[in-house]
């Protein structure tokens, strides 16, 4: 199943976006509606906050006073800290019990206002966040909630800030014009990404590229998108010695291809084989035939270069997992060449100048095969000496399996 992380600020419009996934046909899991489930009359859930807060939370009929609750956690972070020690693992119980019977193919829509602040994001494929820009939240809340803007902005800050969940975020959902636009973005979302993604996933398969080597300007968001997907993995499968981001996204202000490159460090090659499947079912299904990279002339012996590789489910980011083993020639190369090219203007203009060439050269194509290829020789006819000139010269080594 595919399984899609939902949260955004106080009014920015998430249950209307959380409204529209469910009619489209996905499962819809309400983090609130749990939220108020686990504490009815006769819970334990109810139990333990009236112990932690008091019997003045409780009304007289046996049911939580919310806003006698509210007026103490907004007030006070640290009681509010404590209210979601008790809610969030009930919370995340009865969730867990949902997807339990979610059938393989769906697609789960997780609907979490506190995603960002309980650093869940790593445990679904794609986190969306519906965003919309505060003043515009408080007059929402002054209109449709009736709140003053004083206790509109205290509810905006008992959560995550805006820059904490866009940094989040895989998804933007921007919630600033219509209804109608919003409903638009979201049916967009469903159609083109959601639903090819879970395909992808149920099959086992890549998503296609059909694009030729189209090179983009540096893109501020490589970084972060490489983290949440690093987290992802590394939440995944706890044999990855280490998953780094390699290639060129990796290089502060180098153009590339708006692909992402991650290596994943094994122990041995039995490891790589027996991790595929989690890797398929957190988006990265292997792809056959690829099994090695070109030997380089220092390290000659094809067997050094062996790994596997694996490519994204999701059609919206172009990811290539690469999975070596741990001080394998290939580990080591990919790990210099980035931190060359990060730490030699002039090689990475000479890279750069190279990809652009051959970027014209190929833009003709419906894919990137040719283009990678005719960049191999440059790896080892040009790369190659030169950096290992600067390990030499540094005394560059690559660190042991710390990322």
């Amino acid at each position: 199943m595919l399984k899609i992380g939902l949260t955004g600020g106080i009014a920015s419009g998430k249950s209307l976006v959380a409204s529209r996934l469910r009619e489209l046909g996905a499962v819809l899991i309400d983090a609130d509606v749990l939220a108020r489930q686990v504490v009815e009359p006769g819970t334990p859930g109810l139990a333990q906050v009236a112990d932690a807060f008091g019997p003045d939370v409780i009304r007289s009929d046996g049911t939580l006073d919310r806003p006698a609750l509210g007026a103490i956690v907004f007030q006070d972070p640290s009681r509010r800290e404590v209210l979601n020690g008790i809610i969030h693992p009930l919370v995340r119980a009865a969730a867990a019990e949902m997807l339990a019977g979610v059938t393989q193919g769906g697609i789960v829509v997780q609907d979490i206002p506190l995603l960002v602040e309980t650093r869940q994001g790593s445990a679904f494929h794609l986190v969306v966040v519906v965003d919309a820009p505060e003043d515009l939240r408080v007059q929402r809340m002054v209109d449709d909630r009736a709140m003053t803007p004083a206790d509109a902005r205290s509810r905006m800050a008992a959560q995550a800030g805006r820059d904490d969940r866009l940094a989040a975020a895989d998804v933007v959902l921007d919630n600033a014009g219509s209804r109608e636009e919003l409903l638009t973005k979201v049916d967009s979302l469903w159609n083109e990404r959601l639903v090819p993604f879970a395909a992808h996933l149920t099959q086992g398969t890549r998503a296609p590229r059909t694009a030729g080597p189209v090179i983009a300007a540096p893109q501020s968001d490589w970084s972060a998108a490489a983290d949440r997907l690093i987290g992802r993995i590394k939440a995944a499968v706890l044999d990855a010695l280490a998953v780094d981001h390699v290639g060129s996204t990796a290089i502060p202000g180098l153009p590339a291809k708006d692909v992402i490159d991650l290596q994943l460090a094994v122990k041995d090659l039995q490891t790589a084989d027996r991790i595929a499947p989690l890797l398929a079912a957190v988006g990265f299904p292997a792809v056959p035939g690829v099994t090695g990279d070109t030997p380089k002339p220092s390290h000659p012996d094809p067997a050094g270069w062996q790994k596997r590789f694996h490519a994204n489910a999701d059609p919206g980011r172009p990811v290539n997992l690469h999975v070596r083993v741990a001080g394998s020639p290939g580990w080591r190369y990919a790990l210099m060449f980035r931190d060359w090219l990060r730490a030699d203007p002039e090689g990475r203009a000479l890279y750069e100048a190279h990809k652009l060439k051959l970027a014209n050269e190929y833009a003709g194509d419906s894919g990137t095969d040719g283009y990678a290829e005719a960049k191999e020789p440059w790896f080892t006819d040009v790369a190659w000496p030169l950096m290992e000139e600067w390990a030499a010269r540094t005394g560059w080594l690559p660190e042991p399996y710390s990322h």
